[in-house]
């Protein structure tokens, strides 16, 4: 999969130089994405999401929520137009809008909504399932989730990027054509209908002309995937895309300095951190709490904010987004590598170990690299690791990275939306579980006076935080290199989402 994805980049890159004079002109109407990442088959059906934020990248062009993040907020309804909470927080009931439709015609019905759901297996779908008693059809446009118990997070997590649960695909069509086609060919009920797709290269999309919210300025958009990183930025510079995703800071700047040219960087829900999965070996050093606090002193945040987002980042202590609901805020540690060399010394380690692979999320192996070399610094030796980005989350799901990985996520909810997937006992990247924060986060989940909820996601965070389960390195500024013909990127427009978006608010000049 690597060596492909190499050579797609070789392949972009000749066709760029090629054309480096001068870029051929874009068709009318077609606006180009360069993507950052190797575009895969699974981002194209809601139903397998990933506890990150990538997949929406794809999602909310193609696709519709009932509700889910927009400008107007976290909880914004789309295919839903209004919801009702029962008084006893047992029931949540929604009202599809009228005359919704898929892009095949069919209408957006309750019936749809229940089989979505049922569907769904991607991040959250046990947590989830084993909250929701029943899912009732009332109507065709009118459908009632029914709850085990009060659970307050439910919106949080069905109605936010937290899962992909919300975002609703077409009963009849599935059942008619089965899951291997859809998967190839998805049909949605969002801005853009598939054209084409060439797995790994090219995602071509074509304006829905029936979309409820209003038809897309853009009559083509095409997602190009561009994974090495001064191949994008030729293309910005020649026109052959008319958006770059993700620019470290030397070619962020290169792009700043060319005449029409601007730079956008968004900040994400994103938060990265090193994880340190053999903490949960009793034989590993990264079982010392001491030697996981040394290893998050001696990492230069504030210098790797600057390298690799012109210093727009921001640094954090903590794992959840300090805008989130229930987030605690909690200082950044310090740069102290003398403190951490002594922390080393204390926990038997003056001389350091071999710690073996650090793997980071791809692309951010230029994160990896700076990380390392502090490591480095104290005695801790690594070997980066990279891989591809659908092998990484495999291995990361399935529990088979170790050494340390470089994890992030940019989905978005409230402090337990953010925790479930990573420090919880079904959580799909968790490794471990501490006890303590087991019991916190189920008593939370079912707690309704809101303060009371609020001090025991404190006490979460603040026991990731003090035990250092992971060493947050910061919140992410995402730069965009924006070409002339783009009139409204709607870079940030959504509030902590890295990408275009909405979709049918983008415009060319």
């Amino acid at each position: 999969m690597r060596a492909r994805s190499l050579v797609v980049a070789a392949v972009v890159a000749l066709g760029i130089l090629a054309g480096a004079s001068r870029a051929p002109a874009a068709p009318d109407g077609t606006m180009t994405i360069g993507v950052h990442v190797t575009l895969v088959s699974r981002w194209l059906d809601p139903g397998d999401t990933e506890a990150l934020i990538t997949p929406f990248m794809v999602l909310y062009a193609i696709h519709d929520a009932l509700v889910k993040p927009m400008p107007a907020g976290l909880n914004t309804p789309s295919l839903a137009e209004s919801w009702t909470v029962s008084k006893d927080g047992l029931t949540y009931e929604f009202l599809l809008r009228k005359g919704i439709k898929f892009h095949n015609g069919d209408p957006v019905t309750a019936d749809d909504v229940k089989f979505t759901f049922e569907r769904y297996k991607g991040s959250g779908a046990k947590l989830l399932k084993d909250k929701v008693k029943d899912v009732q059809i009332v109507a065709p446009n009118r459908v009632r989730f029914v709850l085990k118990e009060a659970w307050p997070d439910f919106m949080a997590f069905y109605g936010t990027s937290a899962t992909g649960a919300a975002w609703i695909v077409p009963k009849k069509y599935i059942e008619k054509v089965g899951e291997e086609a859809y998967k190839k060919s998805p049909v949605g009920a969002g801005p853009y209908k598939v054209v084409a797709f060439q797995p790994g290269i090219e995602l071509t999309l074509e304006a829905n002309p029936d979309y409820w919210r209003k038809v897309p300025s853009v009559k083509r958009l095409v997602m190009r995937s561009i994974p090495d990183e001064t191949t994008r930025a030729a293309a910005v510079k020649t026109g052959q895309i008319d958006i770059g995703y993700l620019f470290g800071g030397a070619l962020a700047e290169e792009l700043r300095r060319n005449p029409g040219i601007k730079i956008a960087a968004p900040l994400l829900y994103g938060i990265y951190w090193l994880d340190f999965p053999d903490q949960w070996d009793p034989k590993s050093p990264w079982h010392d709490q001491r030697v996981r606090l040394a290893a998050s002193l001696a990492i230069d945040r504030n210098a790797i904010n600057q390298a690799e987002m012109l210093g727009l980042g921001k640094l954090t202590g903590s794992f959840v987004p300090p805008s989130f609901d229930f987030a605690l805020h909690l200082e950044p540690p310090p740069f102290d590598p003398k403190r951490a060399k002594q922390l080393m010394t204390e926990a038997g380690y003056a001389n350091g170990f071999d710690a073996g692979d650090l793997t980071p999320l791809p692309p951010y192996a230029s994160v990896a690299e700076a990380v390392a070399s502090n490591l480095q610094a104290i005695g801790i030796r690594t070997r980066v690791r990279t891989m591809e980005r659908a092998a990484f989350f495999t291995a990361w799901r399935e529990k088979k990275l170790t050494g340390l990985i470089i994890g992030a996520t940019g989905a978005a909810g409230n402090a337990a939306a953010r925790l479930e997937p990573f420090f919880t006992k079904n959580g799909i990247y968790a490794y471990g579980v501490v006890p303590e924060i087991e019991d916190l986060f189920q008593r939370q989940a079912a707690e309704l006076d809101r303060k009371k909820r609020e001090g025991m996601l404190y006490q979460i965070q603040k026991i990731v935080a003090d035990r250092v389960l992971v060493a947050p390195l910061y919140q992410q500024a995402f730069p965009w290199g924006v070409g002339p013909r783009v009139e409204d990127s709607t870079a940030g427009v959504i509030q902590g989402f890295p990408y275009t978006g909405p979709d049918e608010d983008l415009k060319l000049k």
